[in-house]
């Protein structure tokens, strides 16, 4: 049930990123994401247990379950159990140092670009991260 939620989640956006709100790390990767210009949805895992729906506020989107039944569903898909999970176009990323490693190669904002997050005209080639 958790594995398809992450998958329909993933789904949802062009760029999702699995976050808590309070890893300095997450806030890393939405701040780099924000300075490309980059719309992204942020999957906050760690918020209060008030049932099963999503709630959205701008580009963030509390998931109101239980946070640690997604991250066990996107640790058996991806390998990956620590957040940030981001994902682009559907596919997998990495966390927080792949992410910053994409940008600092160059990669990043073509990704994003082909992804439809920023368009090519207002895309920014890397940030400092």
């Amino acid at each position: 049930m958790a594995l398809a939620k992450a998958k329909e989640i993933v789904a949802s956006a062009p760029v999702v990123v699995f976050s808590k709100s309070y890893c300095p790390f997450c806030v890393q990767v939405k701040k780099l994401l924000t300075q490309l210009g980059a719309s992204f949805k942020a999957i906050e895992m760690d918020t209060e247990r008030l049932g099963r729906n999503l709630i959205q506020l701008t580009h963030v989107i509390f998931y109101e379950g239980d946070g640690t039944e997604i991250q066990s569903a996107l640790a058996e898909w991806t390998g990956q159990r620590t957040v940030p999970n981001v994902f682009i176009n559907g596919k997998h990323i990495g966390g927080c140092d792949d992410t910053i490693a994409l940008n600092k190669g160059g990669k990043l904002v073509a990704l994003l670009t082909e992804a439809g997050a920023i368009s090519g005209s207002s895309s920014k080639t890397t940030v400092t991260a």
